[in-house]
């Protein structure tokens, strides 16, 4: 039988609340609820391959606590790290985009049990005993200086043990309100990661550099390969110690209209994708995370085979947006099954 790889990602887990058949926050008297936060969605993509997953959070020891550790249990992902304290479950409130009106999105998290998370709280060598990959993204290190300090402990833990350390850059501008700013927090933390994510922007915030253009109005479509080649061989010599290098790309056509593709660059070679047209994009929330998740699994289930790898995750992110909800609730088989005929 072969050997689960033993994933810790942390983070805030969050209620997503949202009005049905695209209205406005602003009206209408019902709301659907779903649980997520990318690390949470990232952790449950995992669990949902086959993988073992412990995922680390505070959650206030009431009902909304424990439903949101039951969602998580729902879906195979281990709770025994879940740090209970704290009075408040972060929420957000997502309004769906339609035709001409774009996405809208309303945080209530402040004073969230995650975001009041304080550094000797997390007993980092208990969680990271016995484990291969260590997941953290630039969001909790925003949410505030302790839950920043509490993360930056754990990826140094992760360092002294030899842990593969996994990061999205995952930058949020709502966030980092405590007086220091993204990039002084997120660079020097990235020269102790192995692999690491980001979109057009989150690289550029990193780097200092743009990277290429993309312009695509449909799959005919070519990126400069030999633009991006340059762009992750310069960010490699500023970030030594990274194995891979994964940039998701994405183009807006409409609210209900995306071209998605992906590049990696890997072993001091670029990989690339083909473009992904989707049309009906269902639900977009949660696609990075997908991405993510699906590169990770692949990444340690089929060793060295780097043109997979990107395959592999970009039909999962190409498929989230057919699946309600923050998770990407996708087995290995579905993936690989549509990776078929869509790459």
């Amino acid at each position: 039988m072969e050997k689960k790889m033993r994933f810790v990602t942390m983070g805030e887990i969050m209620l997503r609340m949202t009005r049905p058949d695209y209205q406005r926050i602003i009206q209408g008297n019902k709301i659907d609820g779903f649980y997520g936060g990318s690390e949470a969605n990232v952790a449950v993509s995992l669990a949902m391959m086959g993988n073992d997953v412990q995922y680390v959070t505070r959650l206030p020891d009431n009902m909304l606590g424990v439903a949101c550790r039951n969602e998580l249990r729902r879906y195979q992902v281990g709770t025994s790290h879940i740090l209970w304290g704290g009075s408040r479950v972060g929420k957000y409130f997502y309004e769906q985009a339609a035709s001409l009106r774009g996405s809208s999105i309303a945080y209530d998290r402040d004073q969230s049990s995650m975001m009041t998370l304080q550094p000797d709280m997390i007993d980092w060598k208990d969680i990271l005993k016995d484990v291969d990959v260590f997941h953290w993204t630039g969001i909790t290190c925003g949410l505030s200086e302790g839950a920043s300090d509490t993360t930056l402990n754990g990826l140094k833990e992760a360092q002294q043990r030899g842990i593969c350390i996994s990061c999205d850059i995952n930058y949020r501008k709502n966030l980092w309100k405590y007086g220091k700013e993204a990039h002084d927090v997120m660079l020097p933390a990235l020269k102790a990661c192995h692999i690491i994510f980001g979109d057009t922007g989150e690289w550029k915030l990193i780097t200092g550099m743009t990277p290429p253009p993309f312009d695509a109005k449909d799959t005919s479509y070519e990126l400069d390969i030999d633009a991006y080649r340059k762009y992750f061989e310069k960010t490699q010599e500023l970030l030594p110690q990274g194995r891979s290098f994964i940039m998701g790309i994405r183009n807006v056509l409409s609210a209900s209209h995306h071209l998605l593709t992906g590049v990696l660059y890997a072993d001091g070679k670029l990989y690339h994708t083909g473009i992904v047209d989707i049309n009906p994009v269902l639900d977009p929330i949660g696609v990075g995370d997908a991405y993510i998740a699906a590169y990770l699994h692949a990444h340690f289930r089929w060793h060295g085979e780097h043109q997979k790898h990107l395959n592999y995750a970009l039909t999962a992110a190409a498929m989230k947006n057919t699946v309600l909800g923050d998770f990407n609730l996708l087995t290995e088989q579905e993936v690989l099954d549509t990776m078929k005929e869509v790459l």
